[in-house]
């Protein structure tokens, strides 16, 4: 495996899980890996473990609720006033399975998963241009395919006819589309994009699921270490340094959802500007 020195990794939803595994294999590589999260006490706690375990103590942590866009800007700012490189950006914090309306006023999983994400990745990207030969990479889902398309109106606010389940897959699709049209508007620049489905993951993405059902579902799923090769796959091969705006699956490229088009993809960037009060 590549030795990573010199290079820095911000990652999101990286106390637990799939960005706990990703964060663990990055500073075993020697890589400089900034934790982002909601807890502070979990995440040091993870950046502990994960210093113990690979003798690299070049870990950060920076304060980040996604679904609440005064902090996103505020971490944004935080980690820009640091004056540090921002090499690979790994968009990786997920919700599912719980319902309601999120601090910004978006449907719950649609205002953490995409629009959160969305203005974060805005307010760092000419930051990772300027560091020079960056990626971005955005933890999608399988489930994006089940997504009919987007219903405008329902990311504003919860439908009774839809599942917590289908809003999460409509927030996965924005995913995929996000880094889509993002690989396009960063075209030239030496920065690239993927989206990828890590798996259907044993992870605390699904901490809002009814007790007996999450355990049903974890009897099926990899583990979190397995879930992180497609994130780490996307944000270090040499494999797909030039490829950009593309899916991924078990570290191969697979064709998204037919829905996912430019169009598509154009149309939820624009709105997404609307709603987080950025114009480029």
């Amino acid at each position: 495996m590549s030795d990573l020195s010199g290079r820095t990794f911000l990652i999101t939803g990286a106390n637990t899980g799939i960005g706990k595994e990703t964060a663990r294999e990055l500073a075993g590589r020697r890589a400089r890996v900034v934790l982002a999260g909601r807890s502070e006490d979990r995440t040091r706690a993870a950046m502990t473990e994960i210093a113990d375990q690979t003798g690299n103590t070049d870990l950060d942590y920076l304060a980040l609720d996604l679904g609440d866009l005064d902090s996103v800007r505020t971490a944004a700012a935080t980690f820009l006033q640091a004056a540090e490189p921002l090499h690979v950006l790994i968009n990786n914090a997920g919700l599912a399975g719980k319902r309601g309306m999120s601090a910004s006023g978006f449907e719950l999983a649609f205002g953490t998963n995409h629009v959160g994400t969305f203005l974060f990745t805005e307010l760092l990207r000419d930051h990772v241009v300027d560091s020079g030969g960056g990626r971005i990479v955005n933890v999608a889902s399988t489930g994006h395919y089940r997504a009919p398309g987007i219903d405008w109106e329902a990311v504003r606010r919860p439908s009774v006819t839809r599942t917590a389940f289908d809003e999460y897959c409509v927030s996965k699709l924005a995913n995929v589309l996000h880094a889509r049209e993002l690989g396009r508007r960063l075209r030239g620049t030496g920065v690239t994009t993927y989206s990828l489905h890590p798996g259907a993951i044993a992870s605390d993405v699904w901490r809002e699921v009814p007790p007996g059902l999450r355990h049903a579902m974890k009897l099926f799923m990899k583990s979190p270490a397995q879930g992180a090769r497609t994130s780490l796959f996307c944000a270090t091969s040499p494999d797909v340094a030039d490829q950009t705006g593309r899916y991924y699956d078990s570290r191969r490229e697979k064709a998204p959802s037919k829905v996912v088009t430019d169009e598509l993809a154009a149309d939820l960037w624009e709105r997404s500007e609307a709603w987080v009060g950025v114009d480029r």
